[in-house]
């Protein structure tokens, strides 16, 4: 019988609802900026987030709406520096957004982080955006020191194939000298369960806006939001019993399931 030793969180979606009004957003600035006529909608970023990582979103936009587009910047050796410098402005407007407070933590995040640093586990991030915008939502939000409650952060480019592939997870029990049965995940996706699944970590969803349609078979239990002592979180599938949040020993109880 393993024991617990580690929580490990994805970041867009499950830390924060960083896409609708945070990436998307910051990537439309970008596009103004550089003078292109590209706006995603909240419905078209919905299609898009079927992509993981916003170098690979902007690569699908252009695949799919403008092929001959992406065909004169390929042919012209352009492509790949257009997109690297169109996400670097991504990246600098949406850590803006963050410097502003203009993406919360969701509901329960910052009360179960305390909760478990309190009683010893380890923590660590395992997600397919930035580094930088990994650090920007942490320090924005929990303040500079809480990048240290991380012992892993585990971030972007960091494995050859991101999410659904389970490599990030895969680096990151490396990283910490982890077995999977001794872990917990948090995700918000399909992509995300089907990473964490593939690393064979027990997993608990909180599906958000643009994921409450995803299919999330396999996880321990899926949720609106882990819910705080006032304010009750909603359980989709699975059980969490007579709970109305999770605290650190409903997440034992769901790991010892």
């Amino acid at each position: 019988m393993f024991e617990l030793k580690a929580l490990i969180f994805d970041v867009d979606g499950t830390l924060a609802d960083t896409e609708k009004d945070g990436h998307r957003v910051a990537f439309n600035r970008a596009f103004e900026e550089a003078n292109l006529d590209w706006n995603w909608s909240v419905d078209e970023y919905d299609e898009l987030l079927s992509v993981t990582g916003g170098k690979e979103r902007i690569r699908h936009f252009l695949t799919l709406r403008l092929p001959e587009f992406l065909h004169e910047q390929q042919q012209a050796g352009t492509l790949d520096e257009l997109i690297k410098k169109l996400h670097a402005r991504k990246t600098y407007f949406y850590t803006q957004l963050l410097s502003e407070g203009a993406i919360p933590l969701r509901p329960g995040v910052k009360r179960l982080l305390d909760e478990a640093r309190d009683q010893g586990f380890r923590l660590a991030i395992a997600t397919t955006t930035t580094p930088a915008n990994v650090t920007s939502l942490l320090e924005s939000t929990l303040g500079k020191e809480s990048i240290e409650w991380f012992e892993v952060i585990a971030a972007g480019d960091i494995v050859p194939k991101k999410k659904p592939a389970a490599d990030i997870y895969d680096y990151t029990l490396e990283k910490m000298n982890l077995k999977p049965e001794q872990c917990v995940a948090f995700e918000d996706s399909s992509n995300g369960i089907q990473s964490s699944l593939g690393a064979n970590l027990k997993t608990i969803i909180t599906q958000n806006h643009y994921t409450e349609t995803h299919d999330f078979t396999g996880a321990a239990v899926v949720l609106d939001h882990l819910g705080e002592p006032d304010a009750a979180c909603t359980c989709i599938a699975g059980d969490i019993k007579d709970a109305s949040y999770v605290s650190m020993e409903v997440v034992k109880q769901l790991f010892n399931s």
